[in-house]
């Protein structure tokens, strides 16, 4: 996988000029990328999400629960599509965390080449709302996400929240 899924949203960019907070420049304690690999199986969907909270919390990442429960049912969302939907042509796929100061962001990776869509479910349907889910936890949580296509054909898609919750009121 040549594409590492960091596309041109939010990223751990480290260093620069001193912060209007005072802070020094370079990347806090907890800031770095982690990507592991994983078969596009039913296992992987916890095992995704258990390696996703083990990391925010090994690294010290400052994130609230309420954050932190909404980063678990996006990774189960979006590993969940891949096992469902890119198995076939994709056997393995990749989950990227992110972390910079002020936000953190999730990405699965696989090699299908199909762009998926977030289809309106009828509400009968037990399935078929997960990039729905998505999108919402990720617009309530002030963040942003979106789908991009790889350099080996495949498709990344990703969810940035900020680490603080900024309410307009």
């Amino acid at each position: 996988m040549d594409d590492p899924g960091r596309g041109p949203g939010p990223g751990p960019e480290g260093g620069g000029e001193r912060p209007p907070d005072g802070r020094p420049p370079g990347p806090l304690p907890y800031e770095g990328v982690w990507r592991f690999t994983a078969p596009a199986v039913d296992a992987s969907v916890p095992q995704a999400r258990h390696a996703v909270r083990d990391l925010l919390v090994r690294q010290g990442v400052p994130v609230s629960d309420d954050l932190v429960q909404g980063l678990l049912l996006i990774v189960s969302e979006l590993v969940t599509n891949a096992v469902r939907h890119a198995a076939l042509l994709s056997p393995t796929l990749a989950v990227e965390i992110a972390v910079g100061a002020e936000w953190v962001r999730v990405s699965v990776e696989d090699n299908h080449p199909y762009r998926p869509t977030a289809l309106e479910a009828d509400h009968g349907q037990t399935g078929g709302r997960g990039l729905l889910l998505v999108r919402e936890v990720t617009r309530e949580a002030g963040g942003v996400c979106d789908v991009e296509h790889t350099a080996t054909g495949g498709k990344v898609i990703w969810s940035a929240l900020p680490l603080t919750r900024t309410r307009l009121i």
